[in-house]
């Protein structure tokens, strides 16, 4: 007999709309008190309820876990009106990652995560998903790690003509998204 988990499946629905960041399954049973496999069922019955063609929602997979959000299809029309909302429901370390990129540009995910004091890898993963930073190149150094910077959508979300409109960071600031004297 199959099980349905309605009531489960419509309990991880309620989660994942309220949540702002990508849970994983982990999570996602921690939060409900579900067992793993109630998860796994409910997020597939979610999964077949949003690929139906009369829903305009889908379970993205970003940074290593699950949200709800726009199909990609509908997003392109809305993201105008609604991105500003994309840009709200970033974590604080998200937001903290994304300031150390915008100030540090360009910038290797090893001096993000030095700056920080916290790998980065999900963060990044997240705002390359949002399209707020982009690879920009390599630094010349062994190994040739990816540089970031900051894109158009994210000057567009928060307003800036450029990156120099920037609001303007005083000296103790500044040093925090110094690396070891460099810039």
């Amino acid at each position: 007999m199959e099980l349905k988990l309605d009531k489960e499946t419509a309990l991880i629905e309620a989660i994942l709309y309220l949540e702002s960041d990508p849970l994983d399954e982990a999570s996602i049973s921690r939060i409900s008190g579900l067992a793993k496999e109630a998860v796994d069922k409910a997020l597939e019955n979610l999964t077949a309820r949003y690929n139906a063609e009369d829903s305009g929602m889908e379970l993205a997979r970003i940074g290593g876990g699950i949200m709800l959000s726009p199909k990609k299809e509908y997003w392109e029309n809305l993201k105008e009106r609604y991105g500003k909302k994309n840009e709200a429901r970033l974590s604080r370390a998200a937001m903290e990652t994304l300031s150390i990129i915008a100030y540090s540009q360009p910038v290797t995910r090893a001096e993000v995560e030095a700056i920080r004091g916290v790998q980065a890898d999900n963060m990044i993963r997240l705002l390359l998903e949002r399209e707020m930073i982009k690879e920009v190149g390599k630094k010349d150094v062994p190994g040739k790690p990816i540089q970031y910077g900051t894109t158009k959508d994210f000057l567009k979300i928060f307003r800036l003509n450029s990156i120099a409109d920037l609001p303007k960071l005083n000296e103790s600031e500044a040093e925090r998204f110094e690396l070891d004297g460099e810039n």
